[in-house]
């Protein structure tokens, strides 16, 4: 089926399944970074100096970014291979799984070192499971939309993302709110982990009832299954390195500057005696009118091209680094309130809306999978995983927040680098590539 006869309801179907099942996955992924910011340094790392723990906390936060490539590869390998739906709902049960168990575990009080290196290993699990599924979420909204509308249909994956942390940090914030900070540290930090499992069987019941895509089956159906790519890793970084290398650019600044605005910046108020809650209200909100913003990001690039919308953003986060900072140091809550919904809502979204459609049109279906997941998630590991850790070691060395800002300056020009360096996508029809590539294949051989 051509990509602009998508039935509507099955575009639309899609488009809630990706959204629902990301919320819930991001929900799983995000309470482990929320966890880290306010009590994991005392529970899992008690023999440190506050800043110290704070450090090693974030530190198993980045274990699970670390892992993410592994689980891009070893996901969009299978993805390319039998599917993107299956895919889909094994990802989100591994994450539930590992989610729930993080909540059980025992404390360093109660098992010593051990408690620190379960810790490490489950958020391990979940980076495998996520460095998978975010692929597959966008894939399975990108190849359903019709060509001209894809960047506003493929951006409601990204809203589940935006949901997720919505979704965890309220959570948390509501147990917060109805213990003693004695209970939350004894038990209610848990509660928000064990739930998790509830929501994923949710998720799973509505993923099952979303089809294949037609660009996969389309690519399935046209050749027997021992010729098709065994290897699609391998094969994309022979075939397409320069597309991979353009997603992980212009993932730097997107994915980077995110956990500055979103984790780092919670420990960072409590460096400087703000009100923790003021600021966890501030990043709920924001990413609360961000989920609904990258759909409008993803529309407007329908209408002016990917790389307009996405080097706006990138553009945008480098003139507002230093700006977010003196705002945070002016301590008034309403230009906190001010800094977090500019970054999130008009530098953040505009590039993380962009993304899902930008990145599906750089690839050929048969590795699509495996090129999305590839480049996206070796850029989370890089700049997702480290930047708290950065960020936080600049604030010990310095103790302002000028290198930080600068250091969000340099992920924004990595970014505009790669997206400078990218076609314009727009509208292109990936279903159809395949096939005008084995007519000139056809053709080049009538020829020799």
């Amino acid at each position: 089926m051509a990509a602009t006869n998508r039935a509507p309801r099955e575009v639309r179907k899609a488009a809630i399944a990706s959204l629902v099942g990301s919320a819930l996955e991001w929900y799983d992924f995000f309470l482990y970074g929320t966890a880290a910011a306010l009590v994991f340094n005392t529970l899992f790392f008690p023999t440190f100096d506050p800043l110290v723990g704070t450090i090693a906390a974030f530190g198993t936060n980045a274990a699970g970014f670390l892992a993410r490539p592994l689980g891009g590869v070893i996901f969009g390998h299978f993805g390319d291979r039998i599917g993107r739906k299956s895919i889909l709902v094994i990802t989100l049960m591994i994450m539930g799984v590992a989610t729930f168990l993080i909540g059980v575990l025992p404390t360093y009080q109660a098992i010593g070192l051990w408690a620190p290196a379960l810790l490490v290993t489950l958020r391990v699990v979940q980076g495998i499971a996520v460095g998978g599924e975010w692929g597959g979420g966008v894939l399975i909204v990108s190849e359903h939309a019709p060509d001209r509308r894809r960047g506003f249909y493929s951006a409601w994956s990204q809203t589940g993302v935006g949901l997720g942390f919505v979704l965890s940090a309220s959570v948390y914030s509501l147990v917060k709110a109805v213990t003693t900070d004695d209970s939350f540290l004894a038990w209610g930090w848990r509660i928000p982990f064990v739930v998790g499992i509830l929501l994923t069987v949710v998720g799973l019941l509505i993923r099952l009832r979303v089809m294949e895509t037609p660009a996969y089956r389309r690519t399935a159906s046209k050749k027997p299954a021992p010729e098709q790519t065994k290897l699609p890793v391998l094969e994309v970084i022979r075939t397409h390195p320069k597309p991979v290398l353009i997603t992980f650019g212009a993932r730097i600044a997107e994915n980077g500057a995110m956990y500055v605005f979103l984790t780092f910046s919670l420990s960072y108020a409590a460096k400087i005696g703000l009100d923790g809650d003021l600021v966890l209200s501030a990043v709920v909100v924001g990413m609360l009118v961000e989920s609904f913003a990258m759909p409008m990001f993803g529309a407007l690039s329908d209408r002016v091209g990917r790389r307009p919308v996405y080097l706006g953003g990138a553009i945008g986060m480098i003139v507002w680094a230093y700006p977010f900072f003196a705002m945070f140091d002016s301590r008034d809550p309403v230009l906190i309130f001010v800094a977090v919904l500019v970054a999130v809502v008009c530098c953040h979204g505009a590039m993380i809306g962009t993304q899902p459609a930008f990145f599906t049109e750089l690839f050929d279906s048969r590795v699509r999978y495996s090129g999305v997941a590839l480049g996206h998630e070796l850029a989370s590991m890089v700049a997702g995983g480290f930047s708290p850790i950065i960020a936080t070691a600049l604030l010990a060395w310095a103790g302002a927040s000028w290198p930080i800002a600068l250091f969000l300056v340099g992920m924004g020009v990595v970014t505009v680098i790669a997206v400078a360096a990218a076609p314009e996508t727009r509208a292109k029809a990936i279903d159809d590539r395949e096939t005008r590539d084995e007519a000139e294949a056809v053709a080049g051989s009538l020829r020799s």
